[in-house]
């Protein structure tokens, strides 16, 4: 299905480069998308509502005067959520009727001021999804080449496996970390993992460095033990987890800080010891591995 070697194994998340995070410049989202693909960072997740549906257009006007090749990097962008108090919404509700759909995509390609996204994506399923109204957007959209490959996030193998009736679904991205590990207990993964289907998870450290617990306690006991073990930070450990899962999962890493970025893309090279990884699971569990 999915030829996942086409994607960097760091994603970079665009969500808080805009007005819902750091609020970059123009001149600073330049720096920044130089300096990931310095790394081998070359591919980047947006959604049409990051920033109030403002931060695509943010990243379009950088990469329209960066001078870097649209073929040197990959633009993942998803669609569906119309927010309240938004475009005349009296409230949040989910849209995927083909009109719709192909609205949208029109909308996010003169955002990002380009003629195609790599990869597109249900933001989240609705109850009232149609596949025969998705399908008829998405594979207009691929013929015009629009978008060249689709996907959903934060969708049930179920549920996928509805939409897979009329339409290839290529690609899912869920929340995954060591202190969100469902995927690997609910079926996303095994889905992803049985059909060739492309695995991305959205924040990769989970609440490890939001929230005071006794889960991420438990956990920093373990960290603690073997930071010094593989000359690492924690952040890189909480990333080595997921990495070695067999699905091959890409995080999506939502900073727009760089030494965060770099520190990031090193952890692809750690190799977690089997009983290190089960460690930092039996400190998520809180209880002995059955």
């Amino acid at each position: 299905m999915q030829n996942t070697s086409f994607y960097s194994k760091i994603i970079a998340g665009t969500m808080t480069w805009g007005s819902w995070g750091k609020r970059l410049s123009t001149r600073e989202i330049i720096d920044l998308m130089n300096y990931c693909l310095e790394l081998g960072i070359s591919s980047f997740d947006h959604a049409d509502i990051y920033g109030d549906y403002g931060t695509e257009s943010d990243f379009g006007k950088a990469f329209a005067q960066c001078g870097i090749k649209r073929s040197d990097i990959q633009l993942i962008t998803k669609c569906g959520i119309q927010m309240i108090n938004h475009r005349k919404n009296k409230v949040a509700h989910y849209q995927y009727d083909s009109a719709y759909i192909t609205w949208s995509v029109e909308q996010s390609l003169k955002n990002l001021q380009t003629d195609y996204v790599d990869l597109l994506l249900l933001h989240r399923p609705s109850p009232l999804m149609q596949p025969d109204e998705i399908a008829e957007a998405i594979q207009n959209l691929l013929a015009d080449g629009k978008i060249k490959k689709f996907g959903v996030s934060n969708f049930t193998p179920p549920q996928i496996e509805m939409l897979e009736m009329v339409l290839p679904v290529e690609a899912n991205q869920v929340e995954f970390s060591l202190t969100h590990d469902d995927p690997m207990y609910d079926g996303t993964f095994n889905d992803c993992i049985a059909n060739k289907r492309m695995a991305m998870s959205w924040s990769p450290l989970g609440t490890y460095f939001r929230e005071e617990n006794q889960q991420n306690s438990r956990i920093k006991l373990v960290i603690d033990g073997l930071k010094e073990k593989y000359d690492v930070d924690e952040s890189q450990l909480l990333l080595a987890f997921i990495l070695k899962h067999p699905v091959g999962i890409y995080p999506v890493v939502g900073t727009a800080t760089k030494d965060r970025l770099k520190a990031s893309m090193q952890a692809v090279n750690i190799n977690l010891d089997l009983q290190d990884w089960f460690k930092l699971l039996e400190a998520s569990k809180g209880e002995p591995i059955p």
